[in-house]
């Protein structure tokens, strides 16, 4: 190595090192440096689960799933309540139209979590969450509102139309003149979970229902009913008269525009003493009838009938029709018994049968006579045992036996098979 005349670092390389000194103090400066703060993490609630509103009569009926978690899937959700927005219009809008154009229809309070920040990941356990509190709903719980569409309701808000909307508009202006489509009125509603600090999560999924006349309601329903289920039954609604007569005199066939074929299905609902209707049909019916498996004996049962009109995708449900009630009663006896059998003793006779298959059995009652049409009881009251032993039957006697089923409310089966048998 060579250096210089005082035994230094040649000058080009005491550059290249004060230079890296230099260079390694402006990284240590910066290191220090603090950056600009970074905002507070502010947990947001997911949106509403499940939302859903069908139109019955005038009133429509919103059910959801109030939040459990925040979009983070942080739980407990930082919600205090869960409020609904409508919106009535003849055009497409976005949920952010429906809350800020529309109206809140109503709210749900939940239980709120007392520090929002006081949360579990997704992957801890439940038992390690804070739980929320106060008055409302369990967060998780299923939700129910509704809103009665009175005058104000039905008055339609004009969407502001963008540029895109107008340039499309202007498109189509200048495609084929074709004959004018009614734009049905509709409806528009969407959920949204508010924090405890009063901030949006975001938007459920929306649901439109189209302002439509209801079909008329069915009439009172009738019922009977079996062991096995109670059968209600009513008369079919008039269908609409169609949107054009058929072609007729050599007239070529055509479709309508703008409209699609109408069908009446039917929803029956359970009419609770002091509650609200209960929907029993998972899928509107297409028939007049439903089989209500639900038997329990001197329990009433109530239902009304519901008409849901079909128009394309659209559906429009009746107001409720007529309730009727019924209490069904156990007059129905059980099954004979099956596949008598008889063994002879000294002295005796014993008898074995198979067990009847009711569950409201109460027991047997054994029947013996010189002849099938002499047999009589021989037990003074239902026997549980599918086996008796006759120590009366006197030896060398032929004697015929049969055993009935008796059920808890009284009801007496019919005869088993007849047996004949003699004590040795």
């Amino acid at each position: 190595m060579v250096f210089g005349a005082r035994g230094s670092w040649p000058a080009s390389r005491r550059s290249s090192l004060a230079s890296l000194v230099g260079l390694a103090c402006l990284v240590c400066i910066d290191c220090g440096k603090k950056g600009p703060p970074l905002p507070p993490l502010v947990r947001l609630p997911q949106p509403p689960a499940e939302f859903s509103a069908e139109l019955r009569g005038a009133t429509v009926d919103f059910d959801f799933t109030v939040p459990a978690a925040n979009t983070d899937n942080s739980r407990p959700a930082n919600v205090g309540r869960v409020d609904v927005y409508g919106l009535t219009s003849r055009e497409s809008v976005t949920e952010a139209q429906i809350v800020k154009r529309g109206t809140r229809v109503g709210s749900v309070a939940v239980k709120a979590p007392r520090d929002p920040d006081d949360t579990i990941d997704e992957d801890e356990p439940a038992a390690d969450m804070p739980q929320p509190e106060g008055k409302g709903l369990d967060q998780g719980a299923r939700a129910h509102l509704s809103e009665v569409l009175e005058r104000a309701a039905l008055q339609p808000v004009q969407a502001p139309a963008d540029r895109r909307n107008r340039s499309a508009k202007a498109t189509a202006a200048t495609g084929p003149l074709l004959a004018p489509r009614a734009v049905p009125l509709t409806r528009s509603y969407v959920a949204v979970a508010v924090s405890t600090r009063e901030r949006l999560g975001p938007y459920s999924k929306p649901v439109a229902i189209p302002i439509l006349s209801p079909p008329p309601a069915p009439g009172k329903p009738s019922m009977t009913y079996d062991e096995k289920a109670i059968t209600v039954k009513w008369d079919p609604v008039p269908m609409p008269p169609p949107v054009q007569r058929p072609p007729a005199g050599g007239e070529l066939p055509s479709t309508a525009i703008g409209g699609g074929a109408v069908t009446v299905r039917y929803n029956l609902y359970e009419v609770p003493q002091g509650a609200a209707q209960a929907k029993l049909t998972r899928a509107a019916l297409d028939e007049p009838t439903y089989a209500d498996a639900r038997v329990v004996w001197g329990e009433e049962r109530c239902y009304a009938v519901r008409a849901v009109e079909i128009v394309s995708d659209l559906r429009i449900e009746s107001v409720a029709g007529p309730t009727a009630c019924t209490t069904p009663k156990d007059t129905f006896p059980p099954a004979p018994p099956a596949n008598l059998l008889s063994s002879p003793l000294e002295g005796a006779i014993t008898l074995i049968w198979e067990p009847s298959p009711e569950k409201d059995l109460d027991g047997y009652i054994v029947l013996r006579g010189a002849s099938p049409e002499t047999l009589t009881p021989i037990t003074d009251a239902p026997i549980q045992a599918t086996t008796y032993r006759d120590d009366h039957a006197a030896s060398g006697v032929r004697f015929v036996y049969a055993i009935k089923a008796v059920d808890k409310a009284g009801n007496v089966s019919g005869l088993s098979n007849a047996v004949e048998e003699t004590a040795r």
